[in-house]
């Protein structure tokens, strides 16, 4: 009689059901509140610039809207007081929150965010949506976690779903949505965050087409791909981007300094953008918001080479200006306005040299938005598969990767780094251990060249507040003895007090830099 080998019945396992259900139902509200968001600011936008055209026939009301700016802006002033974690774009906040950095109550950062934001984006400032609505997002996120009493790492991956879902309603791009969670809020693949973000995102885009339609966000029209001869100019594109990224991030970085010398309350910035958009929206209103008509028009008519270098340092100083003020609003849709600007001024100068054919210039607006921001975001492959999605076309993949691989580069050896990372360091301060008596997951990625790669866990010198419980390889887990060698590609699963888990990463950070 042979012998049958005794197959082990495999039990059902709903964990990641479970986190795309909860992933689903976060990304249908975060969907619906964003997308409201997102329609109040387009039509508040294009009542001012009709209040605009009005003031250019009849002066003297002009008067009577400068005291209505000065009253909105005081306005939202009271709001970014009331509570300080709206101000901004919002995204480094989150960072924050999934690195255990900092934490705020939900409601009223909710209901903040969102009024403020339309009255500050919608009023014509050079802010981006897009920020505010990774933080409406990530705030519906929490809520819903507050709610379904979900803690720890299951109240992460909500806040990361609602994030993703919030960004995805805001440029109808969910799979970009979902890779820059991963890539440069989170910092990290996990499976529960990225199957939760994924399914986050596609419930919110679903909600938004069905307010704004199937056209791409930014669809731009083009009469033919980018030849093979044409690649040189890439080079020259990414190189020309990244210099100008290095200095729009030392720009932004140094206004709440410049700000300071006011000698203001900080709250009471926000006058001077609301005051100065004023004479900018009588003389060129179509120049007004975050940028998405900005980029339309410049694609379909692209001005001379002298006007648009005065295009982009207007929006270059007044979108750091508005930004800079601390009222709600973003850097995103703004820095991509300016990538657009910068690749029409690189390809008229290059038709202007005979060097390259004036019919492709469209496609130097759609290549410079990614290379600007892979250069300024340091996060290439959403920059690549943001374009993507909002243009809606595959065929640029390649000159996208170039472009953005070379401005990544130029502002690494410029000593630049990812701009939300910088922006969260000046919101935090370092913090000592501290003791909640909750128990919390961190995981750390081992990356190819850090020093946690090829040791044995013995051999590392692991923060007294820590215990690594599990080291997740592949599909599997491995528990982890003293003779365990941790490798490229593992995550190292680490059990610490919830209030210690940023404390812990930067142990370990500080521990383990990378090899050159």
């Amino acid at each position: 009689m042979r012998y049958q080998p005794k197959l082990h019945k495999r039990h059902l396992d709903l964990t990641r059901f479970g986190a795309i259900g909860r992933g689903l139902l976060v990304g249908l509200l975060a969907g619906v509140v964003v997308s409201i968001f997102r329609f109040c600011i387009e039509y508040g936008l294009k009542f001012v610039q009709w209040v605009y055209g009005q003031i250019n026939q009849n002066p003297g009301l002009v008067i009577p809207w400068i005291v209505v700016s000065v009253a909105v802006a005081l306005f939202v002033g009271l709001l970014v007081k009331q509570s300080p974690d709206i101000k901004g774009s919002g995204i480094p906040q989150v960072e924050g929150q999934l690195a255990g950095e900092l934490d705020y109550a939900w409601w009223p950062v909710l209901w903040r965010k969102f009024v403020g934001g339309i009255l500050g984006i919608g009023s014509g400032l050079f802010l981006g949506r897009e920020g505010p609505s990774i933080q409406l997002g990530a705030t519906i996120g929490q809520g819903v976690a507050e709610k379904l009493h979900q803690s720890g790492a299951d109240r992460r991956s909500l806040i990361a779903g609602g994030a993703a879902a919030g960004l995805s309603a805001a440029f109808n791009a969910p799979i970009a949505s979902t890779l820059f969670i991963l890539e440069e809020v989170y910092h990290n693949f996990s499976p529960i965050i990225w199957t939760t973000a994924l399914a986050s995102a596609i419930a919110s885009n679903f909600i938004s087409l069905n307010f704004f339609g199937l056209v791409p966000v930014l669809h731009i029209p083009y009469a033919q791909n980018l030849p093979l001869n044409q690649y040189g100019n890439l080079i020259g594109l990414g190189i020309f981007l990244g210099i100008f990224g290095y200095i729009y991030q030392n720009v932004t970085l140094t206004m709440p300094t410049w700000y300071a010398k006011l000698r203001l309350p900080s709250w009471l910035d926000g006058l001077v953008p609301f005051l100065l958009v004023i004479p900018i929206g009588l003389k060129w209103p179509q120049l007004l918001g975050g940028g998405n008509a900005v980029i339309l028009n410049l694609a379909a008519v692209t001005p001379a080479l002298l006007a648009l270098v005065g295009i982009f340092v207007l929006r270059f100083v007044f979108s750091t200006v508005s930004y800079g003020s601390g009222l709600p609003g973003g850097i995103f849709l703004p820095i991509l306005s300016l990538g657009a600007i910068l690749g029409a001024l690189y390809a008229q100068a290059m038709v202007g040299l005979g060097w390259m054919p004036a019919g492709f210039v469209p496609n130097f607006i759609i290549f410079a938005m990614a290379g600007y921001f892979a250069g300024i975001g340091k996060a290439p492959f959403t920059a690549i598969l943001l374009i993507t999605e909002m243009v809606g076309t595959l065929h640029h993949l390649m000159p996208l990767a170039v472009v953005s691989m070379t401005a990544y580069l130029v502002v690494d050896l410029l000593g630049g780094a990812p701009i939300y990372e910088a922006l969260l360091e000046k919101l935090i301060e370092p913090r000592l251990p501290e003791h909640s008596g909750v128990q919390d997951r961190l995981e750390v990625p081992v990356f190819e060249g850090s020093q946690l790669e090829g040791r044995q866990v013995r051999d590392f010198k692991w923060p007294k507040e820590s215990l690594l419980i599990a080291i997740r390889r592949g599909e599997r887990q491995v528990i982890p003895h003293g003779d365990t060698l941790m490798r490229a590609g593992d995550t190292l699963i680490i059990l610490t007090d919830r209030g210690n888990r940023a404390w812990v990463r930067h142990q370990i950070d500080d521990l383990t830099p990378a090899t050159p």
